[in-house]
């Protein structure tokens, strides 16, 4: 495939083949799911719900992420189903005017040797399934997890009453996950939900609806992203489902008594979401207004507190149970998939559980808890109001296409090769064999 070019040598089968239990069938557990079976073990995957949504909207897949979709044999299928942006335009809220571009593809493709695009959610959630099925994953739908055991041995107890067991457990059950609340009391930590501030709406919009508008229609029909900064809130916006459907994510204060509540994505209010961008330029309104009545979304934006460790005995911690990622770096679905990864690679190095887990965690959590407290330092450049340090934040934007250092850290070239450069499974790799060196050498591992 074209900009993907891999030079990674891992033999993926496992020495002894373990029983894997996985809670959730997100992208998280999926990925896992499938790149652990890849390996040789048996896996079983718990879901509480009835069916998997098809529900959602756009996601970024940055070359972190999509690197390890192509060992995983998906990306082709993944790819037929994105779209991929060649930059993104970074804009004032209230004119419309360029600050800057964030190129993407074919250049970062090339860079990092993997490629960049975006994709509905549910496209890409439905691959994985398709994936799973055909690796004859077992997949247990309508099955609720009420607790781990006290022990935090890998087994379960279901609604049922009836408890499943296996060799290792991986809570992939999101942010509201009951077993990192059951690990954080064992841990004596705090499970406490952080408000940003910030809520979200989410718009996807049909081409049918803004066909008749020149200037939306060009949005739509183009191959470039939008990036949109104001006073308390930012616009991402860019085609996708092969540009059929404009993805529309905006940021703005959350409302107040509701800072930290936890909520998954609910009906939002149109005309709230008007009012608030009504300071914002005619563009956005126009496109605001094509939004689908019943169809504008909303969340509230909130992150955790870090705990400990990922790891309890037997039990692992993957994606928004650990590390719930906030949108402004648009890395949650790619830092879930390198979650995954590395776990394959750990359990195809060992079959010793406690070893390849605290591997995980030394690998893992470090660079996950980076990414999400980027997000954080993100968050408060692109939402300044206007005065002096807007005028120097947008300054440093338009000269950041000469190399130097731009505020929002996604756009950023240094923070970029950190979050797309890195090689979690040839880290995990390079990890292991520092490991097994250390205890050649006599040291304690």
């Amino acid at each position: 495939m074209e900009y993907y070019k891999d030079d990674f040598h891992w033999n993926p089968k496992a020495k002894v083949p373990l029983r894997i239990v996985i809670v959730g069938a997100g992208i998280a557990g999926l990925v896992a799911a499938i790149a652990l079976r890849r390996s040789g073990h048996h896996v079983v995957v718990l879901e509480q719900s009835r069916e998997l949504s098809e529900i959602g909207a756009g996601i970024q897949i940055a070359p972190n992420a999509s690197r390890i979709l192509g060992r995983l044999g998906l990306l082709s299928k993944v790819v037929e189903k994105a779209n991929m942006l060649v930059n993104i335009s970074l804009r004032r809220y209230a004119d419309n005017q360029e600050l800057g571009t964030a190129p993407l593809m074919p250049q970062v493709g090339k860079e990092y040797g993997a490629p960049c695009f975006v994709i509905h959610r549910a496209d890409l959630q439905r691959i994985l399934l398709e994936s799973a099925i055909r690796e004859k994953i077992e997949i247990r739908m309508r099955t609720k997890v009420t607790q781990t055991d006290p022990h935090f041995e890998a087994r379960v107890k279901l609604d049922s009453g009836e408890w499943v067991n296996g060799d290792v457990l991986i809570a992939a059950d999101g942010i509201k996950s009951t077993i990192r609340r059951q690990m954080a009391k064992r841990l004596k930590a705090e499970d406490q939900s952080i408000p940003t501030g910030d809520a979200a709406y989410r718009v996807v919009i049909p081409k049918e609806r803004l066909e008749h508008d020149p200037r939306a229609k060009q949005l739509l029909d183009g191959d470039s992203g939008v990036r949109w900064m104001g006073p308390e809130g930012h616009i991402m916006a860019y085609p996708i489902q092969n540009n059929t459907l404009y993805n529309m994510v905006l940021l703005h204060p959350s409302k107040p008594g509701l800072e930290n509540e936890e909520s998954w994505t609910k009906t939002g209010n149109k005309k709230e979401m008007l009012d608030f961008y009504s300071d914002w330029n005619c563009l956005i309104h126009d496109l605001l207004s094509y939004a689908p009545e019943k169809e504008v979304m909303e969340w509230t934006l909130n992150s955790h507190s870090p705990l400990p460790s990922w790891v309890e005995n037997k039990v692992v911690l993957v994606g928004d149970s650990c590390h719930p990622m906030l949108p402004y770096v648009a890395q949650g679905a790619a830092q879930a998939i390198e979650d995954a990864a590395t776990l394959a690679v750990c359990f195809s190095l060992t079959p010793h559980v406690p070893l390849a887990l605290d591997i995980y965690n030394q690998v893992r959590k470090p660079r996950g808890e980076a990414i999400q407290q980027s997000a954080s330092t993100t968050r408060t450049a692109l939402h300044l109001p206007d005065g002096p340090q807007q005028k120097t934040r947008d300054a440093a934007m338009a000269r950041a296409a000469q190399g130097e250092k731009n505020p929002d850290l996604w756009a950023d070239k240094a923070w970029q090769r950190f979050m797309w450069g890195t090689d979690v499974m040839k880290e995990t790799l390079a990890v292991w064999e520092k490991r097994r060196g250390g205890e050649e050498n006599g040291a304690v591992g």
